[in-house]
C-alpha cells in the first residue's frame, strides 16, 4: 500500500500553510472529538435498544461460518480501534482536513445506523466464556453494546477510514508494515471475537470506502480530487444512464436477497460502483477517481470500483480484440488503447501519456519509460485546461527524445483529439477538422463530437492568438 506514502520514519511532517488557510487548533480537534464521541454511543445506542425492543430479530450467518474459531485475545486488537479513533483527531494540522475527516466519520455512522435501523440483525452464535483480561475486556464491552447492529460493520467501516488516515501520515518501511498487520488484525477480530457475522465485513467496508469517496484525502496543498469539476451535457447525459443502471442492479440485488445472498452482495457492490461513477460524471470531475499521477488508485478506490474498473477493461479487450495494435502517427508518436506491460515492451514505447481516469494504468512503468497521466471521463469531450495539459505532456515526453504512446481506453476517443491538437501545432493547422482528419488518416476508427470539435478549434484559435500576441 506504498500509495499513502513512504520515506522518513515516524510520523509524517505536516503539510506546509498555504495563503488563506486556516490552522485546526489542539481545542478544536478536541471538541470534535468530544462532538464525534457523542455522535457514536447515543447513536450506536439508539439503534440497541430500537432492536432490543422487537419481539424478534433475524439473524444471518452461512453455514460454513461455524468454522470460524473464537479467539478471546482478539478483542485486544478489537478493541484498539476506539484508541486509534481518538488519536485520528489530532493528526490534522488545517482545519479543512479535520472537517473533512469528521464528515467521513460521520458518513460511516450515519449510514450505518440507518441500516441498523431499517434492518436489524442480531449475532447468531452463542458466544464462549473467555477469562482473564480477555473475559474482562469482554465484560466491559458487553456493558455498552448488545448482540445487534450487524450489517453493515461500524467497526469495519471506521476500519477502512481510519486506515487510510494512519497510512497516510505514518512513515518508514517498517512502522507501515506493523501499521497493516494491526490493522488487519482489527479486521480479522471483529469475526474472531464473535461479534459479527460474515455479511457485516464486506458490507461494512463498503460504507468505509464510500465515505472516503465522497470525502477524500486533501494533497499537500489542500487540494481535494475533483475539485476541477466542470460538468457538461454529455457528462450529465451519460450519469443518467448510470444512475438507471445503478438503480437496475440494486433493484436486483433486493430481489436475491432472500434465496442467493451471496449473488446479492456481488450485485449490490456492482450497484454501488455504478452509483458512484454517476456521481463523477454528473459532477464532471474525472479528478474524482483520484488517480495517482503514477497511475494508481488508492486501495479503496480499486476496491470500490472493481466491478466498473474490471467492465472498464473488459470493454476496452472487447472493442480493440481484432485491432489490438497502436497507430503510428508520427516518428515517435502513437496512439492507442491503454496498454499492458508486455504490450508496452512489445512495441518498445519510452513514453506513455495515459487519458483514461476509469481505469488505473496496467504497465508498469521504471525509469526507461516515462508515464504522465492527464485523466479525462471518456465520451466526453475535455476541457480545455485538460487537452492543453495533455498536448504539453505529450510534448514534453517528446522532446525528451522518447517514443510516446497516447492512450485512451480503446485509442479511438480521447488520445485522437490529443494528438489532433499535437499534430495542429507541430504542424501549423489553423483547423480543427484538417488535424483531426491527419489523425483519421493512421487512425481510421477514430471518432469525436461536436464538442470535442468545438473544444480543439478552442485551444488551436487561443494559441494561435497567443502566439500573435507575443
Amino acid at each position: 500500500m506504498r500509495e499513502f506514502g513512504g520515506g522518513a520514519r515516524g510520523l509524517s511532517a505536516p503539510a506546509p500553510a498555504t495563503a488563506g488557510v486556516r490552522d485546526a487548533s489542539f481545542a478544536l480537534r478536541l471538541r470534535w472529538l468530544a462532538v464525534m464521541g457523542a455522535v457514536f454511543f447515543s447513536s450506536y445506542g439508539f439503534a440497541n435498544w430500537l432492536a432490543a425492543r422487537r419481539a424478534a430479530v433475524p439473524t444471518f450467518a452461512f453455514g460454513w461460518e461455524h468454522a470460524i474459531p473464537f479467539v478471546p485475545w482478539t478483542i485486544v486488537p478489537y478493541w484498539s480501534i476506539d484508541l486509534l479513533y481518538a488519536l485520528s483527531f489530532f493528526f490534522w494540522t488545517r482545519r479543512d482536513d479535520l472537517l473533512d475527516h469528521v464528515k467521513r466519520l460521520l458518513t460511516v455512522q450515519l449510514i450505518s445506523v440507518a441500516c441498523f435501523i431499517a434492518w436489524p440483525l442480531r449475532f447468531g452464535f452463542e458466544r464462549p466464556d473467555a477469562g482473564g483480561v480477555a473475559g474482562a475486556l469482554f465484560t466491559l464491552l458487553m456493558g455498552f453494546d448488545k448482540p445487534f447492529n450487524q450489517a453493515p460493520s461500524l467497526h469495519i467501516g471506521l476500519l477502512v477510514v481510519l486506515w487510510a488516515v494512519y497510512a497516510t501520515h505514518l512513515r518508514g518501511t517498517l512502522a507501515r508494515a506493523a501499521l497493516h498487520l494491526w490493522f488487519a488484525a482489527i479486521g480479522v477480530s471483529v469475526l474472531t471475537t464473535y461479534q459479527h457475522h460474515v455479511i457485516d465485513v464486506p458490507t461494512g467496508a463498503a460504507v468505509g470506502c464510500l465515505a472516503l469517496f465522497l470525502f477524500p484525502l486533501r494533497d499537500a496543498s489542500g487540494r481535494r480530487p475533483g475539485a476541477d469539476a466542470a460538468p457538461s451535457v454529455a457528462s450529465r447525459a451519460l450519469a443518467r444512464r448510470y444512475a438507471l443502471g445503478a438503480g437496475a442492479v440494486a433493484l436486483l440485488a433486493l430481489a436475491c436477497i432472500a434465496r442467493a445472498a451471496g449473488w446479492a452482495l456481488a450485485a449490490g457492490w456492482v450497484a454501488l460502483a455504478l452509483a458512484c461513477v454517476a456521481w463523477i460524471y454528473w459532477r464532471g470531475a474525472p479528478g474524482a477517481f483520484q488517480k495517482h499521477p503514477d497511475g494508481r488508485f488508492p486501495p479503496f478506490m480499486r476496491w470500490l470500483l472493481a466491478p466498473t474498473i474490471a467492465g472498464a477493461f473488459v470493454n476496452s479487450r472487447a472493442w480493440t480484440f481484432r485491432r489490438p495494435a497502436p497507430a503510428r502517427l508520427d516518428e515517435r508518436v502513437s496512439i492507442g488503447r491503454t496498454p499492458t506491460t508486455r504490450e508496452l515492451r512489445q512495441h518498445g514505447f519510452t513514453g506513455v501519456v495515459d487519458l483514461t481516469a476509469e481505469m488505473p494504468s496496467w504497465a508498469a512503468t521504471d525509469a526507461s519509460c516515462a508515464y504522465a497521466t492527464v485523466p479525462q471521463l471518456d465520451l466526453v469531450a475535455p476541457t480545455a485546461r485538460q487537452l492543453q495539459q495533455a498536448v504539453a505532456a505529450l510534448e514534453r515526453l517528446h522532446g525528451e527524445g522518447r517514443d510516446v504512446l497516447v492512450c485512451c481506453a480503446l485509442g479511438y476517443g480521447r488520445s485522437v483529439l490529443c494528438a489532433a491538437a499535437w499534430v495542429a501545432m507541430r504542424r501549423g493547422l489553423h483547423d480543427a477538422r484538417d488535424a483531426l482528419a491527419a489523425v483519421r488518416a493512421v487512425r481510421p476508427r477514430a471518432v469525436w463530437s461536436d464538442e470535442a470539435v468545438a473544444v480543439l478549434q478552442d485551444w488551436i484559435d487561443r494559441r494561435a492568438a497567443a502566439e500573435e500576441g507575443a
